[in-house]
């Protein structure tokens, strides 16, 4: 499998990667990893199981049994994520879930449960991954590298327009400061860290629409012989 290509595209949350990465995957007919709806997936899981989110060991026991299946969608929407055949595709997409799945990703247990089963997705002809790790502990080898950013006012304000078109209403103060406490976390974790692998091409978006960071991407991979 060391001849299958992988794109890697790492960031903080709101910065964009979500999108970018899986139309990347849709342009390139490769397959399409979201790593995060993985922990988001555990965190529901556990809470339907009346799991403790600081039970390090019965989390990764779960871990290694969840039945899941991301049902790639049309260009630019969400892909569907199955749970034991149920869909959960909105539920692992609450802010609630999502801070819970920041902090069960701290747990080493948990993130070795869950490598293998990342690594899986490595099928020919190619991968395309969104994560905060992919390009520093998962796929170290990935033919290209990139590390999204935007300032934690830009990132807020999407994230805050996505909220609203779900119907879902809270302050912009509000997810501006769980943005701050979600960077602090997921960059002072002992565990995988959130950086920019040595190797990554960093792109700040602040103020740059999604079509023109999609062919700053574009750019990229055709420099990569066979892509």
């Amino acid at each position: 499998m060391d001849n299958i290509p992988v794109i890697t595209i790492d960031g903080p949350s709101g910065s964009g990667k979500g999108t970018l990465s899986q139309q990347l995957a849709k342009h390139l007919h490769w397959h399409f990893l979201d790593s995060g709806s993985l922990y988001r997936i555990l965190a529901l899981a556990a809470g339907q199981h009346l799991i403790s989110f600081s039970d390090e060991q019965a989390l990764a026991n779960l871990a290694k049994t969840l039945a899941v299946e991301f049902l790639t969608q049309e260009l630019g929407d969400t892909p569907r994520v199955l749970l034991d055949t149920q869909d959960v595709t909105h539920a692992i997409r609450t802010e609630s879930c999502g801070n819970r799945a920041s902090s069960i990703a701290v747990f080493q247990k948990v993130r070795q449960a869950l490598l293998e089963r990342q690594r899986a997705f490595k099928k020919p002809p190619g991968l395309v991954t969104d994560g905060r790790d992919m390009g520093t502990i998962i796929f170290p080898d990935a033919v290209l590298k990139i590390y999204l950013d935007a300032s934690v006012e830009e990132r807020a304000k999407r994230r805050h327009k996505q909220l609203l078109e779900k119907d879902i209403h809270t302050s912009f103060d509000v997810v501006k400061a769980q943005l701050i406490k979600r960077d602090q976390r997921d960059k002072t974790r002992s565990i995988a860290p959130l950086n920019p692998a040595s190797d990554a091409i960093i792109m700040d978006t602040t103020g740059m629409t999604i079509e023109t960071v999609f062919n700053k991407i574009i750019a990229l991979t055709k420099k990569i012989p066979g892509v």
